[in-house]
């Protein structure tokens, strides 16, 4: 089991920006009900531009388990974040929780 399952750090403490090309009404996957247009060609997954910030796809507690609503459909810098990596440290920090091991470590 992933430490992510349980954590969600990241859901709950970064903007989630991506091409709208991303979006499943404009021949992607990510569901276009659950973003929000910023600028023309970029959207962003609602929830991660408040205060707190916590995506809308998140469900569950944070530090404890945690799950994703559109995890086979979730956008590209979701896809692209590491468990482990600095910016996990710094979403866990935030959260008050230690770092990880780098992936592969």
């Amino acid at each position: 089991m992933s430490a992510c399952t349980q954590c969600g750090a990241c859901c709950a403490c970064f903007r989630v920006d991506f091409a709208v090309y991303e979006l499943d009404d404009m021949g992607g996957t990510v569901p276009a009900h659950l973003t929000m247009e910023i600028k023309g060609a970029t959207a962003r997954m609602r929830g991660t531009d408040s205060v707190p910030i916590r995506c809308i796809a998140l469900g569950g507690t944070v530090g404890q388990a945690v799950d994703c609503a559109i995890y086979t459909q979730r956008p590209s810098p979701c896809r692209e974040f590491t468990e482990g990596s600095e910016a996990c440290a710094r979403a866990r920090a935030h959260h008050g929780m230690p770092p990880l091991p780098a992936q592969g470590a």
